[in-house]
């Protein structure tokens, strides 16, 4: 961003809005533990009817925190690692940040 811009902090609402709801860190953390997973079996992994779950994973998608991907009928989705660690301190992070498997370390 460059000085003088005026910044959109709209959009920066939005996406703390999104991490303000304890069932949306749930499903943004088994989406780390998982990949990419299928909305059949995450309404099992965050014990949630579709109905709520579908709600949770608008408000994800509309943050720009989670991708999601159409495979015929069904929808698969995955965090949005870039924009997570762009948004979060090293010490939030770690709880949805790949480990470097050679570092072993997130937070470095």
């Amino acid at each position: 961003m460059q000085t003088g811009e005026p910044v959109d902090f709209a959009k920066y609402e939005a996406k703390f809005k999104a991490l303000a709801d304890r069932k949306r860190l749930q499903i943004m953390y088994e989406l780390t533990q998982k990949g990419c997973v299928c909305v059949c079996d995450l309404v099992d992994i965050v014990d949630m009817p579709q109905s709520k779950l579908s709600y949770h994973l608008k408000i994800l998608l509309e943050a720009g925190l989670i991708s999601r991907e159409t495979r015929g009928t069904w929808s698969y989705y995955e965090l949005n690692h870039a924009e997570v660690n762009r948004l979060l301190s090293p010490e939030l992070c770690c709880i949805f940040r790949k480990v470097d498997i050679q570092s072993n370390d997130c937070c470095s």
